[in-house]
């Protein structure tokens, strides 16, 4: 099952003000995503910056909500911002 991950700030402003506690948990998160993205369960990562307000995205391949939840609830930015998840019907090519 693959699902879309959108990482949303927990300000608007949050990609050019973060403080040096939130940048190192930021640095975490990165590190998190890179590990699991090695195991082959992340397909692609990263900032989106959108003009009306940055945010983070990732399609992840996972066996089932569970496994997802438990993702997200691992990671270190999760601390500080929140996941919308959306599942994916398809993700092409395979």
């Amino acid at each position: 099952m693959h699902f879309f991950l959108k990482l949303v700030p927990c300000r608007p402003t949050f990609a050019q003000d973060m403080s040096p506690e939130e940048r190192a948990i930021m640095q975490q998160h990165v590190g998190y995503w890179t590990e699991v993205m090695k195991q082959g369960k992340v397909h692609v990562f990263g900032p989106v910056f959108d003009p009306n307000g940055a945010y983070g995205m990732g399609v992840i391949e996972m066996e089932s909500d569970a496994e997802v939840n438990e993702f997200v609830a691992g990671d270190p930015a999760s601390k500080i911002n929140h996941y919308e998840v959306y599942p994916m019907k398809a993700v092409l090519p395979s």
